[in-house]
């Protein structure tokens, strides 16, 4: 097997407008303060979790429909949020050092990990995000000391775990965000790295991209990665403020946004969510507000 970095493709800047543009800054239910992770489920309905700690719940179109309060308030939130195939709403409670699992009216289902700092397996430093294999399994990113991958059986007990901080291809330096293909490859978006990585599911390296820039396929501290529809892997880039649409064997497809206020421009996005129709989502964090386009 070869690895290596894959070259740029010829993706071109998107400069049209997007469909809709929601959200009110603040903290009544339905306003958003600084959103910072989403996740769409079955039924198109977006998950958006912000700084107020509050798992909120809109349509497609950014109605509220309800929200539920984490159990304890940190100032940041949790970091990481996906809806998994059985229906279950998974967060990553960064800052308490767990992962809690709810359904989809809030209801609390499951714990993983003890809810303390630790380097050991089975427990945290700071995980990001979460996501499950055909099986079952869970997938934990974490940065801190520890930038690794551990892996969970659907009871929650450890399996294995691989990575480690530094530049290395296998290494991290804070993985920020997790999906997984229908072929049970875990795509890991390396941010200070500026790279994406593909695993299999025991923690061997198929393939990597990237490197920190503003060219088509270069990027600037990805923050979230999700697979549309259409396959393709659409990435939210934190420091070029801009979402980016790659094949899966790293060729850049197109751009979209840039930093700014305006319809159409980004601020610190920290993440996006592809719903059913391929509908990409942004959530223009320091915006507080979403976008949502096609690229």
């Amino acid at each position: 097997m070869a690895i290596g970095i894959i070259p740029s493709g010829c993706g071109q800047l998107s400069t049209g407008t997007p469909d809709l543009v929601w959200g009110i800054r603040g903290t009544k239910p339905g306003w958003l303060s600084k959103p910072r992770v989403a996740a769409f489920d079955a039924d198109d309905n977006l998950y958006i979790a912000d700084l107020t700690d509050r798992i909120q719940v809109f349509d497609r179109d950014g109605k509220y429909l309800l929200h539920w309060t984490m159990p304890a308030l940190n100032v940041d939130g949790p970091s990481g949020l996906t809806v998994d195939r059985l229906g279950r709403v998974l967060v990553a409670d960064t800052h308490f050092y767990r992962i809690m699992i709810y359904d989809r009216s809030g209801k609390f289902l499951q714990q993983i990990g003890e809810g303390v700092q630790g380097y050991t397996p089975g427990l945290f430093g700071y995980p990001t995000d979460v996501v499950i294999d055909s099986q079952g399994q869970f997938y934990v990113s974490e940065y801190g000391d520890n930038d690794r991958i551990q892996v969970f059986s659907p009871e929650g007990v450890w399996l294995r775990q691989w990575g480690g901080h530094g530049y290395e291809p296998g290494q991290f330096m804070r993985p920020r965000a997790l999906t997984i293909d229908s072929n049970d490859q875990l795509y890991v978006a390396d941010s200070c790295n500026h790279r994406i990585q593909i695993f299999d599911t025991a923690g061997k390296l198929i393939r990597m991209w990237g490197e920190r820039g503003s060219a088509p396929g270069q990027m600037s501290y990805p923050y979230d990665i999700s697979i549309g529809p259409d396959k393709a892997l659409y990435v939210c880039e934190y420091g070029n403020s801009r979402v980016q649409k790659f094949d899966t064997k790293g060729t850049s497809l197109g751009l979209w946004g840039g930093p700014g206020r305006g319809p159409g421009q980004l601020n610190n996005p920290w993440s996006l969510a592809v719903d059913s129709q391929g509908s990409v989502s942004v959530i223009d964090s320091n915006n507080h507000r979403v976008q949502r386009f096609r690229l």
